[in-house]
């Protein structure tokens, strides 16, 4: 079965005034129909960045693609016209954004948003725009299936007037309007609080479940992936080191940037162990380690970690590292 979503040796780089950062430097991925995917790592490790490569969504300049293909539905997007890509965003491929007070516009209405957002996919495909009060009733259809309660009331209300749950509820469901086959989720519970977002985890895997969704979540914590996906892709530095299944990795991590990361968190089972941070900082993507990226913070680096980039292989059964010292 081919796959839905297939990134291939995909390199983006973003041009400065200091020089260029090779910000992803060789990102292979699959998504089947149906798959439930986290990519986690430390802030600035390129996960945001990979996400928005989905849609087009990278400003260029400054931003510019070095290499490869990322294939939605056997076409490339990357060589997709302005045109095409709008006809794809929302339709096809919609995105929650980490913060929705920054992608709400403070003086509209929640529901003049929406109708905009459902119309102009209207538009974006080429088809007659729907009378308003046919997308004024399916915003409200669409708050009423993320949990809000009185639609009706909530779409004349500005985004102040609602809590940070509320707000990023409506984002979700700005992100279902067109039916998309892949949602990405970008940090989707950062700015919530632990309630909240156990709620907003739920919501998005009943939506997974019932509207057979394909996910794509970013995050950095190890908690939200465990909740919320299958699988799991460890980025670092632009590279993914280990790509498992979520239960797999987070019982026996292979590389030893996913064992420092599951390290580096506190354990409620066994509180007399202390958490250890992983020494060191990510390395400037302007000039990165030679090898591979991680080896100055690594314990197990030789002098081969340090002028031989390892590629991804399989270790074990559905299980792929990029390391030179992980051993099946």
């Amino acid at each position: 079965m081919k796959p839905l979503l297939e990134i291939r040796d995909y390199r983006l780089a973003f041009d400065g005034f200091d020089g260029t950062a090779a910000v992803l430097d060789g990102i292979n991925l699959k998504l089947q129909a149906g798959d439930t995917l986290g990519i986690v790592g430390e802030t600035g490790c390129g996960k945001s960045v990979l996400a928005r490569s989905l849609l087009g969504l990278n400003p260029m300049p400054p931003a510019r693609v070095v290499s490869g293909q990322i294939l939605f539905r056997d076409q490339d997007i990357l060589r997709l016209p302005e045109s095409a890509m709008r006809r794809l965003r929302g339709r096809a491929i919609s995105m929650v954004f980490q913060d929705p007070a920054s992608y709400l516009n403070p003086l509209l209405a929640v529901g003049t948003q929406m109708e905009d957002a459902i119309r102009g996919q209207d538009r974006a495909v080429g088809g007659k725009m729907r009378p308003r009060a046919a997308a004024r009733t399916l915003a409200a259809e669409l708050l009423a299936a993320v949990g809000l309660p009185e639609p009706s009331r909530l779409l004349e209300s500005h985004p102040h007037m609602l809590s940070g749950g509320m707000r990023q509820r409506v984002l979700i469901a700005m992100a279902l309007a067109g039916d998309p086959a892949l949602l990405v989720a970008d940090e989707p519970t950062t700015a919530l609080d632990v309630t909240v977002q156990a709620q907003v985890l739920a919501l998005i895997a009943r939506l997974v479940a019932e509207r057979g969704l394909t996910l794509m979540l970013i995050t950095h914590d190890l908690g939200v992936v465990a909740a919320a996906c299958t699988r799991v892709a460890v980025m670092y530095a632009g590279n993914v080191v280990e790509e498992s299944p979520t239960h797999e990795l987070l019982a026996h991590p292979l590389h030893p940037y996913a064992r420092g990361l599951i390290a580096a968190v506190p354990d409620l089972d066994q509180p007399e162990r202390s958490p250890h941070g992983i020494p060191g900082s990510i390395p400037g993507l302007i000039s990165p380690p030679k090898g591979c990226r991680f080896h100055p913070r690594c314990p197990m680096a030789t002098e081969k970690c340090s002028v031989e980039k390892p590629l991804p292989r399989e270790i074990l059964p559905g299980r792929n590292v990029a390391c030179h010292h992980v051993m099946p």
